[in-house]
């Protein structure tokens, strides 16, 4: 079929989508999409049925257990939309699945106006969120070639004592296989990726603003910091002469809030964040001095250079902390991202796209990292985010007024066709 005009953009049909979407795999305390899991499944197998009744396209699924749609285009240079359909337990409506739904419309408006210019891809990435075996990212950094299997998921379980290399096996992946997904990236031929996602922040709604348009995804620091100190009898042994694990990780905790708040700018993209999230104490009773102290620390910015100055500045926080308190400080990192800044061709068709239907262009940073920033080494990169009531994610109270939602979808859409007619 030739190509012809698309049809006007209209918001309905994926609103409905998402609401059947989160009918059938909800429960009263939230959606229970957990990726390897069977309402995931079922959540997959409810998208690859639409998929097939409504465009005629086949769902296929990569080494990764990535499941990609395809729109063939009469060149093959793909235009990639991409998101997650799995959830966090107990979580929202709209989180990853938004993406994924509102992808589906694009190739819905496509699809009726013939064959596009281009070729246009959906994907559905696998384990997104990493609540059930606590690494996130996974099925995108398989494909991106960021993630080493054997170091960091063969040797992972989650609650029930479940090895991750068996929930792949149960699912049809094996995880000696999931680098593939690398080369079969390649062969799709991306000239740009696009992504939607809620924003899971107050900013918007503090701006009154229903869409905002990504600058970049933050870069990472995660590190594990113990204190080691001496237990001791609570009641024998003097405050002056204790070695107090405890009080030399509450110090640092405290400093690592005034290191967020003094470097983060006036500006929205330059925030920064700084959470100590994790505290294990030892032998955590009641009548001892704690000997030992673990806590965690997550530093975010979308700035190298202002990251890197955050975690020099905490490593010397941690010291100050362990001298006066005598005790030992250790540092292990856990995990690390550099900023991920996104295209700037994309950003002005996005900021177009926003403005246009709703008339301003907020431009933000995320601070939440989304599979997006695993494409950005990869092909120019850009995502759009809709308004976050009371910035509520991964909760069953998350939501987005209708409103809010019908205006994201159209800017969503609209960027769509700016970037295929453009590819």
């Amino acid at each position: 079929m030739a190509s012809g005009k698309l049809p006007p953009l209209d918001s309905r049909q994926v609103i409905k989508d998402l609401k059947d979407l989160a009918r059938l795999t909800s429960t009263p305390d939230g959606a229970q999409r957990v990726a390897w899991g069977p309402v995931w499944r079922k959540a997959r197998s409810w998208f690859t049925a639409k998929v097939k009744s409504e465009l005629g396209l086949p769902v296929r699924r990569d080494s990764a257990g990535n499941n990609w749609v395809t729109l063939p285009g009469r060149r093959p240079d793909g235009v990639i939309i991409g998101s997650h359909l799995d959830s966090v337990p107990n979580g929202g409506w709209l989180d990853g699945c938004f993406g994924v739904i509102c992808g589906l419309g694009a190739l819905r408006r496509h699809r009726a106006a013939g064959k596009p210019p281009v070729t246009i891809h959906l994907v559905d990435w696998a384990d997104e969120e990493g609540a059930r075996f606590g690494r996130s990212l996974v099925g995108s950094s398989a494909a991106g070639g960021s993630l080493d299997p054997g170091r960091e998921l063969a040797h992972l379980v989650d609650r029930s004592g479940t090895r991750l290399p068996d929930a792949l096996k149960e699912n049809g992946v094996d995880l000696n296989h999931l680098l593939r997904a690398q080369k079969e990236l390649k062969d799709v031929r991306g000239k740009a990726y696009l992504e939607v996602h809620i924003e899971q922040g107050p900013v918007l709604e503090k701006m009154k603003k229903s869409t905002g348009v990504v600058l970049g995804t933050f870069g990472v620091e995660r590190h594990l910091i113990r204190f080691t100190g001496q237990a001791a009898h609570s009641g024998s042994t003097p405050i002056p002469m204790r070695r107090d694990a405890f009080l030399a990780a509450s110090e640092f905790a405290l400093a690592c809030r005034q290191i967020g708040l003094k470097m983060s700018g006036p500006t929205p993209e330059t925030r920064v964040v700084s959470t100590c999230g994790v505290v294990r104490v030892e032998p955590c009773i009641v009548t001892a001095v704690p000997g030992v102290c673990e806590i965690s620390l997550d530093q975010r910015a979308l700035s190298a250079k202002v990251l890197a100055r955050m975690n020099a500045t905490a490593r010397i926080a941690s010291a100050r902390a362990a001298k006066r308190n005598n005790v030992r400080v250790d540092w292990k990192a856990i995990w690390r991202i550099e900023p991920r800044p996104f295209n700037k061709n994309l950003l002005r068709l996005c900021a177009e796209s926003v403005q246009e239907i709703t008339g301003t262009a907020p431009r933000l940073p995320s601070g939440p990292l989304h599979d997006a920033a695993e494409m950005v080494p990869h092909m120019p990169t850009v995502m759009m985010f809709a308004l976050s009531s009371r910035g509520l994610s991964h909760c069953k109270e998350e939501d987005t007024p209708l409103p809010h939602l019908d205006r994201t979808i159209r800017s969503f859409h609209l960027l769509v066709e700016k970037v295929v007619d453009q590819a």
